[in-house]
C-alpha cells in the first residue's frame, strides 16, 4: 500500500475536525485556566489522530464489507478501487488502535483515572460507530455521537490534560462512595466554547448524509435524513451552522471567553451563503464541500479568536 493510498483509506483531508476542536480545547485551559502541559499536549494529539485515522479506516472496511451496491463496492470505496486487501486493511486497523491505546495509557498515568474513563468512553463510541452489528453510523444517531466525541470529548480531554486536578472537574474515590465533582462556572463556560465544535462536526455528518440519501438507502443505511424528511433536514442543517455564533457571542458576554473569539462572527456571510447554496443542491460533488468549509471557518476563526486572547 502506497503512502497516498493510506492516505485515502484514513482520509487524512477530514482530520481538521479533530485538530481543530484539539486546538480549542488547548486554548481554552490557557485563556481561561492559565494552564499548559507540552508533553501531554503531544501525547494526546498523537493518540487522538491515530484513533481518528483507526476509525476512518475501519469505516471504510465495514462500508466495503457490508455494501449491497456492487458499484460502490468496487468503483466507489477505496478498498475495492485501489484493490486493497482486506486483511492488511484490518492488520493496519489493529496497528493504529494498539498505538492510540498505548499513548492513552501514558496519558493516564501522567493524569488520574478520569482521563482513562474519559478516553474509554470515546474509545467505545469510536469504535461501535462503524463496527457490530448494527453500527451507530448507520443509524440516525450518526451525527450526535460524532458530534459529541469529537465536538466536546477533545476539548474537554485537551483541557483536562492541561491543568491541575479538581480545576475542572475530579472523581474522588472514597470506597465504597465515587463523588464526581467540578467547577459548575468553568463547565458552562467550556460547555458553550464546544457548541461551535460541536455543531460544525454534526453538520458535516448531516450533510453527508443528505447527499447520500440515495446511496444510503441501496446500501440499507437508515441514517437521521430519511427520518427528518425534506422538510425538517435542511432546517436542521442551517439551525446547526448558525447556533455556533450564538454560543461564542454569549461566552463572551459572560466573560468566559475572551473579546478577540468573537472574530467568529466574520464567517457569518459566508456561512449564511454556503448554507443556502447547500440546502438547494444537496450534492457530493457539487456542495458537500460547503460544509467543510464552514466548519473550517468558525472553528478555524474561534480558534485564532482564542490564540490571540491568548497573545495579546
Amino acid at each position: 500500500m502506497t503512502l497516498p493510498i493510506f492516505l485515502e483509506l484514513v482520509e487524512i483531508r477530514t482530520k481538521l475536525a479533530s485538530i481543530l476542536p484539539f486546538a480549542i480545547g488547548t486554548l481554552f485551559a490557557v485563556s481561561y485556566f492559565h494552564g499548559f502541559d507540552a508533553v501531554n499536549t503531544g501525547l494526546f494529539l498523537v493518540a487522538m489522530l491515530l484513533f481518528d485515522m483507526m476509525t476512518t479506516a475501519l469505516n471504510n472496511l465495514m462500508d466495503y464489507r457490508k455494501a449491497k451496491d456492487e458499484h460502490y463496492q468496487q468503483a466507489v470505496n477505496v478498498i475495492g478501487r485501489e484493490q486493497l486487501n482486506p486483511k492488511l486493511v484490518s492488520r493496519i486497523i489493529i496497528g493504529m488502535l494498539a498505538g492510540a491505546s498505548l499513548l492513552g495509557i501514558v496519558l493516564v498515568v501522567r493524569t488520574d483515572w478520569l482521563v482513562l474513563l474519559m478516553g474509554m468512553a470515546c474509545f467505545a463510541i469510536g469504535i461501535l460507530y462503524t463496527w457490530g452489528p448494527l453500527p451507530l453510523s448507520r443509524l440516525p444517531l450518526g451525527e450526535i455521537f460524532s458530534g459529541v466525541v469529537m465536538g466536546l470529548g477533545i476539548p474537554v480531554i485537551a483541557t483536562y490534560i492541561n491543568i491541575a486536578p479538581g480545576k475542572l472537574i475530579a472523581l474522588d474515590w472514597g470506597w465504597p462512595t465515587i463523588v464526581l465533582r467540578g467547577d459548575f462556572i468553568a463547565i458552562i463556560a467550556l460547555g458553550l466554547t464546544c457548541i461551535t465544535p460541536m455543531a460544525t462536526i454534526a453538520n458535516v455528518m448531516l450533510a453527508n448524509n443528505m447527499a447520500d440519501l440515495e446511496e444510503d438507502e441501496r446500501n440499507h443505511r437508515h441514517t437521521l435524513p430519511m427520518y427528518l424528511g425534506h422538510w425538517w433536514a435542511p432546517r436542521v442543517y442551517a439551525l446547526l451552522a448558525y447556533v455556533g455564533f450564538l454560543a461564542v457571542l454569549l461566552a463572551v458576554v459572560f466573560g468566559a471567553l475572551p473579546s478577540w473569539a468573537l472574530l467568529i462572527e466574520l464567517a457569518w456571510p459566508l456561512v449564511i451563503r454556503n448554507v443556502h447554496r447547500f440546502i438547494r443542491d444537496p450534492s457530493k460533488p457539487r456542495t458537500f464541500h460547503t460544509a467543510v468549509v464552514n466548519l473550517v471557518l468558525e472553528n478555524g476563526l474561534l480558534t485564532l479568536g482564542l490564540g490571540m486572547g491568548v497573545l495579546l
